[in-house]
């Protein structure tokens, strides 16, 4: 009569057991903040892999560098197997190859619909160029469009003159410098004591992170420049990937599909309320003057031509992007 119980309580521990061992716990390192929609865009899809594979796949995310990676060790970490998978932000990696630099060649692109034309020349190089770094993409999120945050207000190229503005990546760093700006390349996470210090007056970002860095406590304009555009790839090293069955893989590779253009049109959205925001705490939108945009415009074709020089693997891509819609 009391065996029965035991055995029961053992089959009980036995099949929890067996729960657990099947069950493939899986890191991934995001340097982006709670409540950035890139961040919440992780999460979703960790969330939505913990019930296409019935609990068997548990992704967990940790946000704003808790793993202690920066943005431009990201693409690094997940090649050595440091974190099974990252965010990375693609513009960030081109230390590791500059053809990463290839989606943000500036003006090549003036929208989102655009990109996405574009994407479907650029991706399967960086579905390549990501194997050859032990890993594989998962999906790839856009960030919005993208701003020049300063301190003062701007009329002529030549107010921007000697203003040290922070870029994320060495296509943005070349396009405000050519501008007159004192352009410098800085991880997100070393950006905010910058600013408070006074060693950048200026970023060149997007606004959903204007918002993450609440830059109305630094910065006071918003000049809508669209100068980049640039996408962040979640992936997952090879060895990581290995280990899952092919039904799970399978899974995973079905919820990343399906929330792919979930994940593009949260960009969009965010790119709204975060100006929304800022310019509520105060932030001034500065449309640019048409003559303004052409001094810039002329200038970027210039960094254009330097960027295909010093990376000749992104003109063929470049050029067959422009003559599917009838560019040259």
């Amino acid at each position: 009569m009391f065996l029965k119980p035991i055995a029961l309580g053992a089959a009980a521990a036995l099949a929890l057991a067996g729960a657990a061992v099947a069950q493939t716990r899986l890191s991934l390192s995001e340097v982006l903040p709670d409540g950035n929609f890139m961040a919440e865009n992780a999460k979703s899809f960790a969330e939505a892999v913990r019930e296409a594979t019935d609990g068997e796949v548990v992704i967990n995310v940790a946000t704003s560098g808790s793993l202690g990676f920066k943005g431009p060790d990201q693409l690094g970490a997940v090649r050595d197997g440091l974190v099974d998978m990252a965010d990375i932000n693609i513009s960030q990696q081109v230390g590791m190859n500059p053809l990463f630099g290839a989606e943000g060649v500036p003006f090549l692109v003036e929208s989102m619909e655009e990109l996405k034309e574009y994407h479907a020349f650029l991706r399967p190089e960086f579905e390549k160029l990501a194997e050859q770094y032990n890993q594989k993409i998962l999906y790839m999120v856009p960030s919005p469009a993208q701003y020049v945050y300063l301190k003062t207000q701007v009329d002529d190229i030549g107010d921007f003159r000697g203003i040290t503005v922070r870029g994320a990546d060495k296509n943005t760093v070349d396009i405000v410098s050519s501008l007159g700006m004192d352009g410098i390349a800085m991880p997100w996470g070393e950006l905010l004591p910058a600013l408070a210090s006074g060693r950048v007056s200026g970023v060149a970002t997007s606004a959903t992170s204007g918002v993450d860095g609440k830059f109305w406590e630094f910065l006071s304009h918003i000049y809508p420049t669209n100068h980049t555009w640039g996408s962040n790839a979640v992936t997952i090293n090879l060895e990581s990937w290995s280990r899952l069955t092919p039904e799970q893989q399978a899974a995973i590779e079905k919820v990343a599909a399906e929330l792919e253009p979930q994940f593009w049109e949260s960009s969009r959205e965010s790119d709204g309320k975060s100006l929304e925001i800022m310019t509520g705490h105060g932030m001034q939108l500065v449309e640019l003057s048409d003559e303004l945009k052409a001094q810039i415009a002329e200038k970027a074709k210039q960094v254009q031509a330097e960027f295909f020089d010093r990376v000749p693997a992104a003109k063929p891509i470049a050029d067959a992007y422009l003559a599917s819609k009838g560019g040259n």
